[in-house]
């Protein structure tokens, strides 16, 4: 009990302690500091760690690259020279490609947000069981659906909103580095790249598909929500282990017992959704928008990069009307609420 005592700063446990002095957001906001304050290292660390070694990369890269090339309308140039020699429509079409891919080009960072969102929400429930501390949290007069709830919030908003701010600085940060390293050369970019409404208007289209994000991911983490209030080990297992089992007896009924069973479209549908739901960009193969995002090529071509981004853009906001959006955010809904009424009744791994 001490332990987790030492978690909380000087004066939150009185403020917890005091819910009813305390509405439901003060007391939501307070339970969502907690959440940050326990895993600050994941997610300090995590994203920071993976930006500064991606900024060294590229700086490396810009003092070193001399078998670099580029390539603009499908001309290739090569950066070895002193100089690069680019048409005026060649700079303009590398200007707004540049712009284009501002906001994504630090997207390994997106990688890293499907990870921490996966194993914070797998251990959310299941760690405080196993350490006990759920003892300590339950000695207060807060509700598991408050909890809960803010778990949940942490995953689908607090640590994409994180993530979407240190890749949108991250990726300001190898934007100039690379400009510069292409002034360098006899090629300034600068006010081009800063001319196109696209690099401005880049990070708060970005910025806006968090509650995209957030209703597609939410079976999955209701899935990992529920199973971390469920299972008494070996969560992992369980997690990945159900799902992957119905994929293999879809796939066995299919072949073997010459069933009317489409696995694809298990796999697809519904063990997809469970398992890889945390991974920006996976709602663009929702039915009737993966067509859409397939076209992406063509308006490259046809219109240049920023019309490329537009589509996507467009595209994830169409995933959000589709069925298998709405369907799966009511099964996360009642994932979640199906973790809250665990949480109520177990106390202990």
């Amino acid at each position: 009990m001490n332990t987790m005592n030492d978690t909380l700063p000087t004066g939150a446990e009185n403020t917890m302690a005091s819910p009813a002095r305390k509405s439901v957001p003060q007391t939501l906001q307070w339970l969502i500091r907690r959440e940050i304050w326990e895993h600050k290292g994941m997610l300090t660390w995590v994203p920071l760690g993976i930006a500064a070694l991606m900024i060294v990369m590229v700086i490396v890269v810009a003092l070193t690259g001399s078998n670099a090339t580029i390539q603009v309308d499908g001309v290739q140039t090569s950066v070895a020279g002193a100089t690069i020699q680019l048409g005026e429509r060649q700079q303009q079409r590398l200007a707004e490609g540049i712009a284009a891919a501002a906001p994504v080009s630090a997207a390994p960072l997106y990688l890293s947000l499907a990870f921490m969102v996966f194993f914070y929400s797998l251990g959310a429930l299941y760690d405080e069981r196993r350490d006990r501390s759920i003892l300590f949290w339950k000695s207060l007069p807060v509700s598991d659906a408050a909890t809960v709830l803010s778990k949940a919030a942490v995953a689908l908003l607090g640590i994409p909103l994180l993530i979407i701010a240190v890749e949108l600085v991250t990726s300001l940060i190898l934007v100039t580095v690379g400009m510069a390293a292409l002034a360098f050369k006899g090629i300034n970019v600068f006010p081009q790249v800063l001319a196109q409404p696209q690099f401005w208007l880049g990070p708060l289209k970005m910025c806006s598909l968090l509650p995209v994000y957030a209703l597609w991911a939410l079976p999955t983490v209701g899935w990992l929500l529920l199973v971390s209030a469920w299972a008494r080990s070996k969560v992992f297992l369980w997690a990945v282990g159900v799902p992957v089992l119905a994929m293999i007896l879809a796939a066995w009924a299919e072949k073997a017992l010459q069933q009317a069973v489409s696995a694809g479209w298990l796999i697809e549908k519904f063990i997809g959704r469970l398992l890889i739901g945390v991974m920006p960009g996976t709602w663009l193969m929702a039915g009737g928008v993966a067509e859409r995002a397939r076209d992406m090529d063509v308006a490259a071509n046809t219109w240049g990069p920023s019309a490329a981004f537009d589509l996507i853009y467009q595209s994830s906001w169409a995933a959000v009307a589709t069925a298998e959006m709405l369907w799966g955010a009511v099964a996360g809904a009642l994932m979640i609420a199906a973790a809250i009424w665990l949480r109520r009744r177990r106390e202990e791994g």
